[in-house]
């Protein structure tokens, strides 16, 4: 991956091919954390800052080192990965048209 930008809508991922010079874009949008928050009355009513913190301050998991299949950089490849193929000896995916 070459480059990513983020804004509130969409996440824009570059793909290159260093070898063969090419890049293919793919957007993706911008999904909110799809975990579940919960909270009961008594963190409302008893630990209202904690509470508001831990809902708006979810991080989202835009890239992951190991893979994750849940990640938005991961998701913005699967749409793209028909125009790449892997490389056994160069232990990488190449630009395959």
């Amino acid at each position: 991956m070459e480059y990513v930008k983020i804004d509130e809508f969409y996440v824009v991922c570059h793909f290159r091919c260093k070898i063969k010079n090419k890049t293919v874009i793919s957007k993706v949008p911008f999904e909110p954390y799809e975990g579940k928050i919960e909270f009961t009355w008594q963190d409302i009513l008893f630990h209202p800052i904690e509470s508001y913190n831990r809902y708006y301050h979810t991080p989202i998991k835009i890239f992951d080192s190991f893979e994750d299949e849940n990640t938005l950089v991961q998701k913005a490849f699967d749409k793209v990965s028909k125009y790449f193929k892997w490389d056994s000896q160069l232990k990488n995916y190449v630009y395959r048209l």
